[in-house]
């Protein structure tokens, strides 16, 4: 059965009609997998069956981004569908959302409001809320939704489940129903952090069709034993008391995997989370579906068309200081990468139950985003994982937040994290299984950094080289050929090192990181005079890039090369 135009859902005899709000177009025999070429090897998604949101085309399926009268048959798969369809993967049928992507909630769809896969009392979370609660339930293996301001994020942690946000850019975007398109994603919805990472990997690549497509180096699928979590300043749970207390519980598992919790200002994050429907940008959701909503006003539901026009109120320079304003608080906020390696937030900050939702919708939908809107705004990838199942049986999940680029390595944590946890696999009441191995990106040209002091692990520049993927390959020394010096005047303090001549050196304590080398120009650049970068002689016998220090910067520097290495030289001071 496949809807021969968009129209309400055809009953289900197989479900019953909570589930059935989950659909819009349902195929009871799924379409089959394009035909990959022989050379791509074995399908990695073979005989997986997926949903596809409603605002993502599938050849010969309608696409209605959940409003009649904006429908149309799709003549070609999306470019993701497409993907993934070669990679062997079985369409199930298009899913429910708020209409246009615009919601975080999973009510504003005149197909039906979608429950929660726990408590059909309460939301699903949105807009990607048929995709959540068909993974959630078991109908399909895996989901595509669609996030721009946390619409792939909240229905995971809301249902249990595992949502992942790619980096902008990464997935294609090709045949999908914009919501705001300079910041759109494809969301991968799944119900272990291994399938979603697989999906992304079978998924991802440029496409020179969407505009904001773009090739990305991402950084390997590795995270250190010992890191450092960032926590918002900011607690909102909206008098929740279970959620803050699901939070708690998250900080001290974080911990026991090795993190150790940062305070981070939330203030430019929560002000560039602002920004989405409280100033000009909001006029992108009206430019996404100008033509049909200048023409059907009426045939879009409220609230979604009261926030599509409200973007009808702004000119072009209201618009181009809302960008500056955005760009001004990612500065702020990159600050935040020098402390920490990943930051760590609740994916939704309560429950709400669908009579509250309708009884208030703008309010109820607007907490949903507290810790969600600013992600894709200020370019960075983030990954819902489940955390506990509150007293009241409702699901509670946190999101790791990382720099663009850092998807794969956010699933190695995230995947520590979900285990950690013993919960059941969505609402399945299937276990835990056991962890698989997580899927490489393909390998990037990188470069060997050695790190003698401020930048070490744990020190305070650490993050410039985690914030740009760079992971600890060695600690080591350098041949018995340099002194190292602790400089007057530094914030924070940094070693100075020279090369010596032949007899008169020291072998020194060094880290050395690999990094991406297209990022390496950006790293460099941060490096302040005296500092500079050069080519330095390891213990044994190998070169790799490095600091090295200006001869003249050392006058009146204590010489501190006796201590073989700054840790040991900060000891000492403590000491």
């Amino acid at each position: 059965m496949v809807h021969a135009s968009p129209s309400l859902p055809e009953p289900r005899p197989e479900l019953d009609g909570t589930a059935a709000a989950a659909w819009i177009t349902w195929l009871p025999q799924p379409l089959p997998p394009l035909q990959a070429p022989v050379e791509d090897g074995p399908a990695p998604l073979a005989g997986l069956r997926f949903a596809v949101k409603d605002n993502i085309d599938v050849a010969g399926l309608p696409t209605t981004a959940a409003c009649p009268a904006f429908g149309h048959v799709a003549t070609e798969d999306a470019g993701v569908v497409r993907r993934l369809r070669r990679a062997g993967a079985l369409v199930a049928g298009k899913t429910n959302l708020d209409q246009f992507a615009c919601g975080l909630n999973g009510t504003r769809s005149p197909y039906g409001a979608v429950p929660n896969a726990f408590d059909p009392a309460y939301v699903s979370g949105g807009s990607s809320s048929g995709s959540a609660f068909a993974v959630a339930t078991g109908e399909v293996d895996f989901a595509l939704g669609t996030d721009t301001a946390g619409s792939g994020r909240v229905p995971a942690g809301l249902n249990n489940i595992v949502g992942l946000k790619p980096s902008r850019g990464l997935l294609s975007a090709h045949g999908v129903v914009p919501a705001a398109q300079s910041v759109d994603c494809v969301s991968i919805l799944a119900r272990t952090v291994e399938l979603a990472a697989r999906v992304l990997c079978a998924a991802m690549g440029p496409d020179p069709r969407d505009p904001y497509s773009r090739e990305l180096t991402l950084a390997p699928a590795h995270w250190p034993a010992s890191f450092r979590f960032g926590v918002p300043s900011l607690r909102a749970f909206f008098g929740d008391t279970q959620a803050e207390a699901a939070f708690d519980l998250a900080i001290e598992r974080l911990q026991a995997l090795g993190g150790t919790p940062v305070e981070i200002d939330y203030t430019p994050l929560a002000e560039a989370a602002a920004l989405l429907y409280d100033s000009a940008l909001v006029a992108e959701r009206y430019a996404a579906v100008r033509p049909f909503f200048d023409a059907h006003e009426a045939a879009v539901i409220e609230p979604v068309r009261t926030i599509l026009a409200q973007g009808r109120a702004y000119d072009a320079a209201q618009h181009v200081e809302a960008q500056t304003r955005l760009r001004a608080l990612g500065q702020r906020a990159a600050a935040m990468w020098t402390q920490i390696d990943v930051l760590a937030v609740p994916t939704a900050p309560t429950h709400c139950t669908i009579a509250d939702m309708r009884a208030d919708p703008v309010a109820h939908n607007s907490r949903m985003g507290v810790y969600t809107n600013f992600v894709n705004l200020l370019d960075y990838a983030a990954l819902s994982v489940p955390s506990s199942l509150r007293p009241d049986g409702l699901p509670f999940g946190i999101t790791l937040i990382g720099p663009c680029g850092s998807d794969l390595a956010l699933a190695v944590l995230g995947q520590r994290y979900h285990h950690a946890t013993g919960l059941p696999l969505g609402a399945t009441g299937e276990p835990m299984p056991v962890p698989l191995p997580l899927p490489q990106a393909p390998a990037a040209a990188t470069v060997q950094v050695a790190v003698v002091g401020a930048h070490l692990s744990g020190m305070p520049l650490n993050g410039q080289l985690t914030a740009r993927g760079a992971r600890l390959v060695a600690s080591t020394r350098t041949a018995p050929q340099y002194r190292l010096f602790a400089l007057p005047g530094t914030t924070p303090p940094k070693p100075g090192m020279v090369r010596t001549a032949p007899g008169e050196g020291a072998a020194i304590a060094v880290e050395v990181w690999d990094m991406p080398l297209d990022r390496y120009g950006s790293f460099v650049a941060l490096i302040p005079a005296p500092l500079g970068i050069g080519t330095l002689t390891l213990e044994d016998g190998s070169a790799v890039q490095g600091f090295l220090c200006e001869p003249l910067a050392l006058a009146g520097a204590q010489d501190i090369s006796h201590h073989g290495g700054w840790r040991a030289y900060i000891r000492s001071l403590a000491a």
